[in-house]
C-alpha cells in the first residue's frame, strides 16, 4: 500500500467509479486512504461479457472511471486488454496512471542486462507446453523475465535446468515490495536446489529472471532436429542425419547426443578426432 503515488490517490478519490478485480481485495485498499468511490469487478472471468457494457456507460453518462488490479499495474498479466481496446475504438480517452510494476522493479535489482529484456509473462501451466516454449526461448540473447506462481516455481525451474542447462544464471525475484522480499541470484542449479531445501523460500509470488542466452542459433537448432531424429531412429543414424541436416560438426553432433544420456553408442562409431 505504502507504493500507491499521490497522483494515484487523487485520481482514485476524483473518479465515478473503480472497476477492480476482487472489490474485497480493493475494498482494503480504499478504506485504508478513506476513499469512497464505488467499487466494480472486472476479472479475467467477466472482462470479455461486460467491456462493451462498460464502454457504453461511459459514453452514455459519462462516467470518468478508473481500472485497479489486486497488484502491480493493470493489463500487465492481469486483466485490461479487452477494456482499453474497446474504450480507445470508442475514441474514449485512456490515461496511463504509473505505478508499480514487477517486471520493472525485479530489473532494477536483478544485477543482469537490462536495456533490452524480453517479458513472457506466465509460461504454460502444463509440463509439455512449458517444455516447448522454453526450447523456443533457448536461443534468446536477451534477458528473460517471467512471472510464476508457488505452486509451480520449483517444477518451472526444474524445467529451465534441462532446457538451459544448469550453468544458466538467474534472478529469481520473490514477494517484491513486501515483508519479506528476497531476491536470489546465482546458476539455475544452486536456485533451484535453495527451494528444494527451504520451504520458506516456495512462498509468494516470484518473477524469475534469465541470463541471455550464448549458445548460437545453430546450436539450438541441432537440438530441435535431435529431438525429431532420436524419437524416429538409432542414434548412429540419428548422429549422421542431425550432422546432414544442420552442417554442424559430427563431433559436436555425438557430443550433444552424449549430453542427452546416449552413452550406449557403440564405441567403434565413436567418430575420431
Amino acid at each position: 500500500m505504502a507504493d500507491l503515488s499521490t497522483r494515484a490517490l487523487a485520481i482514485l478519490r476524483s473518479v465515478d467509479r473503480i472497476y477492480c478485480e476482487d472489490t474485497r481485495h480493493s475494498g482494503r485498499l480504499l478504506e485504508r486512504f478513506a476513499i469512497h468511490t464505488g467499487l466494480r469487478a472486472y476479472h479475467a472471468h467477466n472482462e470479455r461479457r461486460t467491456a462493451d457494457g462498460i464502454v457504453e456507460q461511459i459514453r452514455k453518462t459519462p462516467l470518468a472511471c478508473a481500472l485497479i488490479s489486486d497488484a502491480g499495474t493493470p493489463l500487465i498479466s492481469d486483466p485490461g486488454f479487452v477494456l482499453v481496446r474497446a474504450a480507445a475504438a470508442a475514441g474514449i480517452p485512456v490515461v496511463s496512471v504509473p505505478g508499480p510494476s514487477a517486471v520493472t522493479a525485479a530489473l532494477s535489482i536483478s544485477g543482469m542486462p537490462t536495456d533490452r529484456f524480453v517479458f513472457e509473462g506466465f509460461l504454460p501451466a502444463q509440463r509439455a507446453a512449458r517444455e516447448l516454449r522454453l526450447k523456443e526461448l533457448a536461443s534468446e540473447r536477451r534477458t528473460l523475465v517471467c512471472y510464476e506462481a508457488p505452486h509451480r516455481i520449483v517444477q518451472s525451474l526444474e524445467g529451465m535446468l534441462a532446457v538451459f542447462g544448469e550453468e544458466r544464471e538467474i534472478a529469481l525475484a520473490r514477494e517484491l515490495t513486501k515483508r519479506y522480499e528476497t531476491v536470489y541470484r546465482g546458476t539455475i542449479a544452486e536456485v533451484l536446489a535453495r527451494l528444494r531445501s527451504d520451504s520458506n523460500a516456495r512462498r509468494g509470488e516470484f518473477v524469475i529472471l534469465i541470463s541471455g542466452s550464448e549458445i548460437s542459433e545453430d546450436l539450438v537448432n541441432l537440438e530441435r532436429v535431435l529431438d525429431i531424429v532420436l524419437s524416429e531412429t538409432d542414434k548412429k543414424t540419428a548422429v549422421r542425419l542431425a550432422t546432414a541436416l544442420t552442417g554442424i560438426g559430427r563431433n559436436e553432433v555425438y557430443r550433444r547426443v552424449l549430453a542427452r544420456g546416449a552413452a550406449a553408442l557403440d564405441v567403434e562409431n565413436k567418430p575420431k578426432n
